[in-house]
């Protein structure tokens, strides 16, 4: 078989640990979790791989294929895996690291500079957990195969004239893969919109890298390359607001660790900063986005105590302070050996010394950059002041509320009829549009577990609110007291009254209007009720069919066309009421259709993309009217008004 010597990959830069029995007897220790999106871990695994060798400098393209058969495939056109025999097994590099956990060249020190992947033990463990496995190599003009069954190889690696994975490239490595739906029960299918966005994300992280995605049963096709990196993720999260300046980019390279941190203030009031190291996508941040923050904060308090008064000044500006606003990226490259995180999640980077490179690399550019560019400085320091000015009303307001409850004995709000029950894993809160439809439902609720809470008209749009704002509008008052869990920097969700925050409004243009306000109030300033699964958004029906003295429901146009045509085959007096709102149903009639959990539908209010929802909050609710009109004049043909 051919030698790969020449490129410092070869058999010898192979180490193994152990083998892959305890992979299937406990998969969620390898992937997390054996539901649906354990099937984008392993895709994931896979791709990481493929993309260990682009932040080598070996691979320009990957390939991910969703087939019609349910097989993932990926190809890349990095080196390809060794299939040299390791003379201390007698086995092909290529079956070891398939085969063995713990075995590949990212725990050989020099194979892989950095590296995003599970220490080796991704293409393994996705092995053992893939009822038909196949990887196929190009490697020095010939092309080599080795299939696996469950983990177990079905014959040895093996010289072949013709690749059965329709392979696209001169050489690299192809896996395909059939998720085993012994260990994947409930689904082997993949969640598409999250695998699109991982890829999207993979590919600000590595310019100049071509991701092609092909779904075959949707015959949709995506590329990803974005040749400027973290300057074009910055520019995606800003898409859509109002920049105070160009993005500043910070880019530095400390011994073996390299830092890239992109900075961009906007006018919103929003933070959005996004932490990485080497591909993965740090959720909970860590030693390198404490050194940003921290360097952040030093450096735009000695401008302003360079540029301004001891007057102008005033108090030293917080963290609190410099984040209104602000979108930036940290992104870190460093040795998979040296990696450190807290946790089986890898979501917190826990480094120490990487604190101190980030915080170096940040202070000694901002601290030039401020000089440099004096407009930028001035545009950022009347940013971040206004920014103190409002957090300090913002907490005194939140304060006083605060105060009055407790004084009040936490007197809870005089419309919210309350349920008995006082665990809140076993509560239910339905915020309903008007008085009128919140008497209705007060009638029709079981009050041992339900509560209501009547949210008269439209409340306040709190897109660009601040908390003093938010809190001085009675309404999101009364519903933040009687959440319980508080609001602003001292939030504990763990305070929350109710595990289940039903929204209830008409089936109507006024009443998603209504909707889409509660949403917003939700994802900007309590967004871990979302994240935590506890938001719901409740179906009424759209019609009520009534033949003689039988009722039934509809809760689409095309459920109600396919109840008349069945009904019509019995009956011909069909009475047929569209409901134009919740008051028109009698408190029977909205326990029945709308809150029996019997009978009910309740959509789960999930985040699957929280840039993305980011972006449909700012340019609905924001005050920039072009993105707006934009989106409006695109989708108006698919508007369903009820006229």
């Amino acid at each position: 078989m051919t030698s790969t010597k020449k490129s410092g990959y070869g058999a010898e830069s192979i180490v193994v640990l152990e083998g892959l029995e305890p992979v299937r007897k406990r998969p969620a220790m390898y992937i997390g979790t054996t539901s649906q999106p354990g099937i984008n871990h392993c895709l994931n695994e896979i791709i990481d791989n493929a993309i260990d060798e682009a932040l080598a400098g070996f691979c320009k393209n990957i390939h991910i294929i969703i087939n019609g058969t349910g097989y993932l495939t990926i190809f890349d056109d990095g080196r390809g895996i060794p299939v040299d025999k390791i003379p201390k097994y007698k086995i092909s590099a290529l079956e070891i690291v398939m085969t063995k956990l713990h075995a590949g060249g990212k725990f050989q020190v020099g194979a892989y500079k950095v590296s995003g992947g599970l220490h080796g033990v991704g293409a393994s463990v996705v092995n053992a957990l893939s009822s038909h496995f196949i990887v196929e190599v190009k490697l020095g003009g010939h092309l080599y195969r080795q299939e696996y069954k469950k983990g177990n190889p079905l014959y040895p690696v093996k010289k072949v004239s013709q690749s059965i994975l329709n392979f696209p490239f001169d050489n690299g490595t192809a896996v395909s893969f059939l998720p085993d739906n012994e260990i994947f029960k409930e689904t082997t299918e993949l969640h598409y919109p999250t695998l699109k966005k991982q890829v999207k994300e993979r590919a600000y992280l590595i310019k100049s890298i071509y991701f092609r995605i092909y779904h075959n049963q949707t015959k949709e096709k995506i590329a990803y390359y974005f040749d400027g990196g973290i300057i074009s993720l910055i520019r995606d999260i800003n898409r859509g607001k109002k920049t105070l300046h160009n993005t500043v980019y910070i880019h530095k390279q400390i011994d073996d660790k390299e830092v890239e941190v992109a900075i961009q203030y906007n006018d919103s009031i929003n933070e959005h900063v996004y932490s990485f190291v080497n591909v993965i996508n740090t959720h909970e941040g860590g030693t390198h986005l404490t050194g940003f923050r921290s360097a952040l904060t030093k450096s735009v308090n000695n401008y302003a105590k360079k540029v301004l008064s001891e007057k102008e000044a005033g108090d030293a500006l917080t963290g609190d302070d410099i984040k209104e606003g602000l979108s930036a990226v940290v992104y870190v490259k460093m040795p998979a050996t040296n990696l450190q995180f807290e946790g089986q999640t890898k979501s917190k980077l826990g480094n120490s010394e990487v604190q101190t490179i980030v915080q170096q690399a940040v202070s000694e550019y901002l601290d030039v950059y401020f000089e440099e560019n004096p407009k930028v400085g001035r545009d950022i320091l009347s940013k971040i002041f206004l920014a103190q000015k409002a957090r300090l009303a913002a907490k005194a307001a939140k304060e006083a509320v605060l105060r009055k409850g407790a004084l009040e004995g936490a007197t809870l709000p005089g419309k919210l009829a309350d349920c008995q029950e006082r665990d809140p894993a076993k509560s239910e809160l339905f915020l309903v549009e008007g008085n009128s439809a919140g008497g209705t439902a007060k009638n029709g609720r079981d009050r041992k577990y339900q509560a209501i809470l009547p949210l008269r008209g439209k409340i306040l749009n709190t897109e660009r609110a601040y908390l003093d704002r938010v809190l001085s509008f009675k309404e999101l008052k009364d519903l933040v007291i009687a959440l319980g869990t508080g609001i602003g920097e001292n939030v504990d969700y763990a305070k929350l009254r109710y595990h289940k925050i039903v929204i209830m409004t008409d089936a109507d243009v006024d009443g998603e209007h209504i909707r889409t306000l509660i949403l917003t109030f939700f994802f900007r300033h309590l967004p871990d009720i979302i994240n935590k699964g506890h938001m719901y958004i409740a179906q009424p029906p759209l019609y009520k069919i009534q033949s003689g003295k039988k009722i039934n429901y509809a809760y689409t146009d095309e459920e109600k066309d396919k109840l008349v045509n069945s009904l019509t085959q019995e009956h011909n007096n069909l009475i047929i009421q569209r409901y134009k709102g919740l008051g028109e149903m009698n408190p029977e009639q909205l326990w029945e259709t709308t809150m029996n959990p019997q009978n009910r539908i309740l959509k789960l209010v999930t985040i699957a993309d929280a840039q993305e929802t980011d972006y449909v909050f700012s340019m609905l609710m924001g005050e920039e009217v072009p993105p707006r009109k934009k989106f409006i004049v695109t989708h108006a043909r698919l508007a369903n008004l009820d006229i």
